[in-house]
């Protein structure tokens, strides 16, 4: 093999100039860098903690069955806020003659995706139970119609099991630096089929709790299993001295699948531990270190239990609101959005008060909630049901700060 030589040169732009002009290859500095495989890295990277790193489970190997979001290439024409928005256009659509260029100007299509469901549309038949909720962006959850023949990519095999019942699923991201973040951000939950954008740019991986088999009826609720290796559950179960069960129970001496999930998700939202394997999360799925005991697991899942609640919109926290949308003169059109002095500006005179900072700030998936969901609806005016929510996720951003610092007092790394 070759070898790989690396140097780096800062500073400003004349300063380069300068360097360039009078120097060569051969009087460079070079660092001779140790490559390995599978990456083959043509910069150095601080890999000291690789063993003990890689000591801990991977969740690709944890979940046995994963996919990413759905795929639709034309959100403009089949994702909706409301599901009677999604009725009245679909119905249209098969009730009217468009042409592909009628349909691309009206909802901005992707490439083909006007051909493709023109050419489907001889062969659809609306069915209400098709009508589903989707998680389209963090703390966002839109309308679709769930048939393959209106969405493009509807990863069938796994997001079925979304449906056929209760569920909940670990959305991850790969590499860490794919969003632009500084900071390795890409966990989050979902209890819905999810959206392949769900991520700044994509790429979130839906690795779900339970899977249901396949009945007959689509959406039939039918007994499921939880989408976990054995071994490692056995082996983390050992190490609890404690016995696994499917399904949460009253027993004081067994764990379930949730209670691992939310181990797992305390875990990803530690500031030590995304600092501490910085690295690692820039290149591949994460990796989990084993609990060393029972007490620091449960403290764990504790911490994990109260993020999902938050982040799924299930907490009664969430309605302890420390936002205000004060009664002043003007419309709830969103329009210039700006944050000054702890008010988030809608437009010129409508605003949200006591907002903090890090609130406004913080990044899920390369996104941040509390500017994203409010500039998706840029030009609309806000009901009373949307300036509820939006107080809501302001609380989950809030809170959720806050239990990641409560989190690294567990020291488990």
């Amino acid at each position: 093999m070759a070898k790989v030589l690396h140097a780096d040169l800062w500073g400003k732009r004349e300063e380069k100039y300068t360097f360039l002009f009078e120097n060569d290859l051969v009087s460079v500095d070079y660092l001779n860098l140790k490559y390995e495989q599978p990456f083959f890295f043509f910069i150095p990277k601080d890999f000291e903690l690789k063993s003990h790193y890689e000591h801990g489970f991977s969740i690709l190997d944890l979940f046995g069955e994963n996919v990413t979001g759905i795929v639709t290439m034309g959100d403009g024409f089949i994702v909706a806020e409301t599901k009677a928005v999604l009725q009245n256009r679909i119905t249209k659509f098969l009730t009217n003659e468009y042409s592909e260029e009628a349909l691309n100007t009206q909802f901005g299509l992707g490439k083909n995706y006007a051909e493709w469901i023109s050419s489907n549309k001889k062969t659809i038949k609306i069915e209400e139970s098709k009508f589903v909720q989707l998680n389209y962006r963090p703390f966002d959850i839109r309308w679709t119609y769930f048939d393959n023949k209106l969405v493009w990519r509807w990863r069938f095999e796994v997001m079925q099991h979304f449906l056929k019942g209760e569920n909940v699923g670990l959305l991850v991201g790969r590499q860490g630096q794919v969003t632009g973040s500084n900071q390795w951000n890409l966990v989050f939950i979902a209890n819905r089929i999810t959206d392949f954008n769900l991520y700044y740019r994509g790429g979130q991986v839906n690795f779900p709790l339970y899977l249901y088999p396949s009945p007959d009826s689509l959406f039939a609720q039918t007994t499921r299993r939880p989408n976990l290796n054995p071994a490692i559950v056995d082996q983390i179960a050992s190490a609890l001295g404690l016995h696994f069960v499917p399904e949460k129970g009253p027993e004081s001496d067994a764990f379930a699948p949730i209670d691992l999930l939310d181990y797992i998700y305390a875990v990803l939202h530690s500031p030590a531990y995304r600092e501490r394997y910085k690295e690692f999360l820039k290149i591949d799925f994460p990796r989990v270190p084993y609990p060393k005991d029972a007490a620091q697991f449960w403290k764990l899942v504790t911490y994990g239990g109260a993020l999902r609640a938050l982040h799924l919109l299930e907490s009664p926290k969430l309605d302890d609101f420390i936002t205000t949308y004060p009664v002043v003169d003007g419309d709830n059109v969103v329009e210039k959005i700006r944050y000054a002095e702890g008010k988030v500006w809608i437009n010129d005179t409508k605003y949200f008060d006591g907002v903090p900072e890090t609130a406004w700030n913080f990044y899920i998936g390369g996104y941040q909630p509390a500017q994203k969901w409010l500039k998706d609806r840029k030009g609309r005016a806000l009901g009373y049901e949307d300036i509820l929510h939006y107080q809501r996720i302001i609380v989950a951003l809030t809170e959720t700060e806050r239990i990641m610092a409560e989190i690294d007092g567990v020291k488990f790394v």
